[in-house]
């Protein structure tokens, strides 16, 4: 990984070719502010590329994975009461601001390498857009849950809306959670698919994140990346533009080495091991 530091959380190595990246803010219960989207989406472009990491698990420090957007702080920026100016110009800043936002969010979708979302104690609003944003999403028993955003007064804009329907499949369950803003434990999302292991606590999931992180991480990296990349593609477009898609991509993947020797290790029973991409 490059020099960059971030200043809200920390970036860890504890096996080779994962990344654990973990929301440090814990005094306020990990929630976000503008400064800490924008480190987010730096955060997950300067992995993306690094031929040093194969998988990145996403975690909260202290006691909650994020309570979400930091309303105080919000209150005085983005939320803030603004009674001057033409209504459109108004609407143009603001829509500039929220796709600002948005893009850092989907910067966990748009990043190269699997994104593990492992979440415990809290994991409300902005935190439902961070892990419908990741690829796998696993939690402790104790995790809370909520859509939280009519509580305040606003839809959800920052992903959850367009991407929760598309993770559970339930369109019905998603407008309960999202209309209402009422909590739901590991059980229920669970059961509904949102997430797809429960832990006994926090040091369980972390040691669990890590086993399929590692197990993701032995793989060929060609056929890891391409087979994110195709899932993504394909999830918003008709079967037959999926297939099409996906025969250009393995046009190219399929010439890697790394097939012969992923073939060739089953033959001779050892582990493979592939070259970094």
């Amino acid at each position: 990984m490059s020099t960059y530091t971030p200043k809200h959380f920390t970036v860890t190595f504890p096996q080779e070719y994962i990344a654990h990246v973990e929301i440090n803010r814990p005094q306020k219960l990990n929630a976000f502010f503008e400064e800490m989207w924008l480190e987010l989406r730096t955060l997950f472009e300067t992995l993306s590329p690094d031929p040093s990491v194969r998988v990145i698990i996403l975690s909260g420090t202290g006691k909650a994975f994020t309570a979400g957007l930091d309303v105080q702080a919000a209150s005085t920026g983005l939320l803030a009461p603004n009674e001057t100016g033409d209504p459109a110009r108004k609407a143009a800043h603001l829509r500039r601001h929220i796709s600002s936002f948005q893009a850092c969010i989907s910067a966990i979708e748009h990043c190269e390498k699997p994104v593990i979302a492992a979440m415990h104690g809290f994991a409300l609003g902005l935190a439902v857009d961070i892990a419908t944003a990741a690829d796998i999403r696993i939690c402790a028993a104790d995790t809370r849950f909520a859509v939280k955003e009519v509580d305040i007064g606003l839809a959800a804009d920052i992903g959850t809306l367009s991407r929760l329907p598309k993770v559970v499949g339930s369109f019905g369950w998603v407008k309960d959670v999202a209309l209402s803003a009422r909590l739901f434990g590991a059980d229920e999302a669970l059961r509904v698919g949102f997430v797809s292991s429960v832990f006994e606590d926090k040091e369980v999931m972390v040691q669990g994140a890590l086993e399929m992180a590692g197990l993701i991480a032995s793989k060929s990296p060609v056929a890891v990346q391409g087979t994110k990349e195709i899932l993504n593609w394909s999830r918003d477009r008709p079967v037959e533009d999926g297939l099409r898609y996906t025969s250009v991509w393995n046009s190219a993947a399929l010439q890697t080495q790394d097939v012969q020797t992923a073939l060739l290790s089953g033959i001779q029973k050892r582990k493979a091991t592939f070259e970094k991409l």
